[in-house]
């Protein structure tokens, strides 16, 4: 199982309790995305992690073509 499976799993697991407790799996998924940059900012320097945390959100849109993706 590659770590990204793993992940992914785990967050599933946290999301099903958390809609289980009555929490909204929008602001569950919103409340694990701000310990997460929290808990990374104890580990990595601030504007590496906003370097990452950009790049993930520059490439959202699953239509865009990118650059560096074409042969």
């Amino acid at each position: 199982m590659s770590i990204h499976s793993w992940a992914r799993i785990a967050l599933e697991a946290e999301l099903q309790s958390a809609e289980a407790q009555g929490f909204d799996r929008l602001l569950a998924l919103r409340a694990l995305l701000a310990e997460v940059v929290e808990q990374s900012r104890g580990l990595r320097d601030a504007q590496e992690l906003a370097h990452e945390l950009q790049f993930l959100a520059d490439n959202l849109d699953d239509e865009r073509d990118y650059a560096f993706m074409r042969p």
